[in-house]
């Protein structure tokens, strides 16, 4: 029997409050964080994915108490990210009770962060976050930094096989072109990067139906599937996609 698939919903935080856009861009409120989580929490998603959009100083005090408020009321898995950059960041999230933390731009910028993540604390508490845009000149896929602002030489594929091998416990790939446009994921690039690489795949962008989700673990072998407006907006509730999925004989706990 293989591995349950996960459902995981992502909260973008922006000042204390969970946010939403297309692209990365045009954000709008989508409520408070910590009751969102115990109600994701409540319905069944297997983790949850919090992210520090703006992991500015002061931001960074008000997102570790809302890490410290999330971690009384939840009893499943949660990854938190945004501004880690440095061993102490690790430290003080998972102080605060976060289960993993997500790197991204920290990480191409110093790829041994990772090393140090996944020597220090264990190579499960590593997630590596991949933002990367296929882009039109040439057909290949380039990873961004800073939300998705800044392009860097740096190759999806190449970049995610050298992530596993500093240590990377899972990888998240988002793709930028499927970002908030409910058009499905991106599952070629997601199949190759399944079948490429040996630690676990969640999947991110795109997703606006039910059967995107039955889609990207049939055609995409993501490990997980994560997402954020269809949950925030109450299009696709967990039960129901669990349920759904389920009976397209694809292995998630209910």
């Amino acid at each position: 029997m293989s591995l349950a698939k996960r459902i995981i919903p992502c909260l973008d935080v922006k000042d204390g409050e969970t946010v939403k856009g297309i692209n990365f861009v045009n954000l709008r409120s989508a409520g408070d964080p910590v009751e969102l989580g115990k109600a994701y929490s409540d319905q069944g998603a297997d983790e949850l994915v919090f992210l520090d959009i703006t992991a500015s100083f002061e931001g960074r005090k008000t997102f570790t108490e809302m890490v410290t408020r999330v971690a009384q009321t939840l009893n499943i898995p949660f990854t938190v990210g945004g501004g880690i950059n440095e061993l102490a960041d690790v430290e003080r999230l998972l102080y605060a009770g976060a289960d993993k933390v997500s790197v991204n731009s920290a990480a191409i910028r110093r790829p041994q962060l990772i090393d140090e993540i996944a020597t220090r604390f264990g190579s499960q508490v590593c997630v590596v976050a991949i933002d990367a845009r296929l882009d039109a000149d040439g057909g290949l896929w380039h990873c961004y930094l800073k939300g998705g602002r800044e392009r860097t030489e740096r190759r999806l594929f190449e970049w995610a096989h050298e992530a596993q091998e500093r240590g990377a416990g899972e990888i998240l790939f988002t793709s930028m072109n499927h970002d908030g446009t409910k058009n499905g994921y991106a599952n070629e690039a997601l199949c190759r990067l399944a079948d490429e690489l040996s630690i676990p795949i969640i999947a991110s962008g795109g997703a606006g139906c039910k059967e995107h989700f039955r889609d990207v673990f049939t055609e995409g072998h993501a490990d997980a599937a994560l997402a954020a407006s269809v949950f925030h907006f109450g299009e696709i509730p967990v039960p129901e996609l669990k349920k759904y999925l389920k009976a397209e004989g694809i292995n998630v706990r209910l």
